[in-house]
């Protein structure tokens, strides 16, 4: 589905991406692992045309680099951006309504099944955007994301500042999105998420991809964990 091989990516003159290689299939959650300033978000933001970058980035067999991100997500791919860009001023149901490609053109997601997923933002939804809670602007993101009807995924760090019942939530949603046919890409710092509902996992370090397995072969390699996961 996705194919990433050798991407390199820079700002400025720092050299970010140095060869990643990368896949995801039909129907995966694969988890992208690492500290921060490795890559992993500039890997999402190169995949969907957010920065320059070279190599092969490969959708469907389709090389996709030198894109505009509009053509990427018209193509099947969502982004989740890690400072969830919610547009304040309008409401929760007004930003889910702009994650649509045409206006009242629904794919396989429709208002009822956002709702289902998420029951305060029905609950919310004639509430202003910026007067959401952290882990409802959350939602919200994945939900916008979601309306306009992708084939894969790209979360980046969903979890970061939420409460520990709130991380378990996202999990379980993150689990039924892929139940229902979406490949997802999840950029993570947790571990733990990480672990349990991903089905394979890189782990990246000084731009590059250093690891590459199913959970449980990380989990069995502390060497790994100690020297590019843990603090």
């Amino acid at each position: 589905m996705l194919q990433i091989i050798g991407l390199h990516a820079y700002y400025g003159m720092i050299h970010i991406l140095q060869g990643v290689d990368l896949d995801v299939g039909e129907h995966e959650i694969v988890g992208l692992l690492g500290r921060n300033g490795v890559g992993r978000s500039t890997t999402c933001k190169a995949v969907m045309g957010l920065v320059a970058a070279r190599g092969s980035i490969n959708w469907r067999g389709r090389n996709i680099v030198g894109l505009r991100p509009d053509q990427i997500a018209h193509l099947g791919i969502g982004y989740v951006p890690e400072d969830r860009q919610v547009f304040p001023t309008l409401t929760a149901r007004q930003n889910l309504e702009l994650g649509l490609k045409r206006a009242g053109r629904f794919g396989r997601w429709r208002f009822a099944d956002i709702y289902d997923l998420f029951p305060n933002l029905r609950d919310r939804q004639h509430v202003l955007a910026a007067q959401l809670s952290g882990g409802e602007q959350q939602m919200l993101t994945i939900s916008r994301t979601l309306l306009g009807d992708p084939d894969l995924i790209i979360v980046d760090e969903p979890t970061e500042g939420l409460a520990p019942k709130l991380v378990a939530r996202v999990g379980e949603v993150l689990r039924e999105i892929a139940r229902r046919g979406i490949a997802i890409l999840l950029i993570e710092q947790k571990l733990t998420i990480a672990l349990q509902i991903s089905h394979r996992l890189y782990v990246m370090g000084h731009g590059r991809v250093v690891f590459t397995g199913t959970p449980a072969e990380l989990a069995a390699e502390a060497s790994v964990r100690r020297q590019w996961l843990e603090v």
